[in-house]
């Protein structure tokens, strides 16, 4: 037993649980758009009114993870993320008990407050526990939760809503997550001194213990050019994944003719092949780093292949069927969870180890909030100038992400060069 949680192997039990974490989040977070034709006809909504319940979810992230990103720095990985799984689970449940539109969005604005400690955490996590050379693999195996997700949620949701009750989904669901925020308890430590220095020698070199981190003032991390890149970057590319997470549910169906049931059975495609493909394009960017290529420079290269796949959603008004939706979607979500998953890897490598939550808090607020605007924009103009002009802006913003990252993200390092010791919290 002691052999199985050895640091080494540790480090990849703690992976597993976060995958987890992050696939419920996904799960939550997805019941309203899987459930919309249900829950508008429940609380008497137009497209509008369901674009207000996203918003109100997106607006709680966006202001808060700029928060859970400080918090992860400053109190550690271990104790702000398993609180966030404690409060976002009792959202979930509550959400089942709701009555009223009013007590709906009161607990789907907890579940958004409560969600973003997840990604912080993770990138904590990943930048102290792993070197350069696995990074990027552990990153998206780690976060590989939330496509994952979003493949079991649409069977699972739809078997849950049509056996049971659309009540019943949301408090199942958050049941799990409470075993879940046990879980997390009982499996993460902080790393020891010699895995700790392994992690950070990509920023200082090799060093004696224990290791010491330079670092960024929040103040300070204003005025780096990267921090600007990366929140324009999550800004202007987020909300095409958040149209196939809110969004692409309901337009199969109101669409694309799909049933519930149908959406069940189909709807999970383009999260899987998302999912592998996602996972596929990060290994790639590790093999061109043990082949030599600059750790930031690999991830700026495989970024910019795959986001050449993104403008096909352009095409999904003049498909011909929920086969053929299905199928550019997919390819469309490999190039959007690509950039979720790498972007957070390119916020490691420009920015010292005790920074990184807090810049992945602010930039997974931008990120949120570059989704609020795009709901509002989908909710209003979906019925009424057409689908067609919404997935032409659509097209347009991971290409206009492409010129942010080669323009705008460097390595940063503090100028004063401060020195943080490792005893801090992670």
């Amino acid at each position: 037993m002691t052999k199985l949680f050895r640091p080494e192997n540790r480090r990849w039990w703690i992976i597993a649980v976060i995958f987890i974490a992050i696939v419920f989040n996904y799960v939550d977070r997805q019941v309203v758009s899987i459930l919309k034709p249900v829950l508008k006809n429940e609380f008497q909504l137009d497209d509008n009114g369901y674009a207000v319940i996203i918003n109100v979810f997106t607006i709680c992230y966006a202001l808060m993870y700029p928060v859970t990103g400080w918090m992860v720095d400053r109190f550690g990985a271990k104790v702000v993320m398993f609180y966030g799984v404690l409060t976002w689970s009792i959202a979930c449940i509550g959400g089942g008990f709701a009555r009223s539109l009013g007590q709906l969005a009161f607990f789907r604005g907890l579940l958004g407050a409560a969600e973003p400690t997840n990604f912080p955490s993770q990138l904590k996590v990943v930048a102290i526990w792993f070197p350069g050379k696995l990074r990027a693999t552990a990153n998206s195996l780690c976060v590989a939760g939330s496509s994952i997700g979003a493949i079991i949620a649409p069977p699972l949701v739809a078997w849950l809503a049509i056996q049971y009750s659309w009540q019943t989904a949301f408090i199942v669901l958050g049941a799990v997550g409470l075993v879940i925020a046990v879980l997390w308890k009982l499996v993460y430590q902080d790393p020891p001194a010699h895995i700790m220095q392994e992690a950070v020698q990509d920023e200082t070199g090799p060093v004696d213990q224990p290791v010491p981190v330079a670092a960024f003032s929040w103040k300070q991390l204003w005025t780096t050019k990267s921090l600007w890149g990366v929140l324009l970057i999550r800004f202007v590319s987020d909300p095409v994944w958040y149209f196939c997470l809110f969004w692409l549910p309901g337009y199969l169906q109101e669409q694309s003719g799909l049933s519930l049931a149908q959406v069940g059975m189909f709807g999970w495609i383009p999260f899987l092949v998302a999912d592998l493909g996602a996972i596929g394009t990060s290994a790639w960017s590790d093999r061109l780093v043990k082949k030599g290529y600059a750790p930031l420079r690999a991830r700026k290269l495989m970024l910019t292949v795959t986001a050449c796949f993104a403008p096909l959603c352009a095409l999904a008004p003049y498909l011909p069927n929920a086969a053929s939706t299905l199928a550019v979607f997919s390819i469309v979500a490999v190039a959007c969870l690509s950039w979720l998953f790498t972007i957070s890897v390119v916020v490691a490598e420009a920015f010292p180890v005790k920074n990184v939550a807090s810049v992945l808090g602010i930039a997974g607020g931008f990120g949120a909030l570059g989704a609020v605007l795009f709901n509002s924009f989908v909710g209003s103009l979906m019925g009424t100038v057409g689908a067609d002009k919404v997935f032409l802006a659509m097209a347009v913003l991971h290409p206009i992400a492409i010129f942010i990252l080669w323009t705008m993200i460097r390595k940063e390092q503090p100028k004063n060069k401060s020195i943080i010791s490792k005893t801090n919290q992670l």
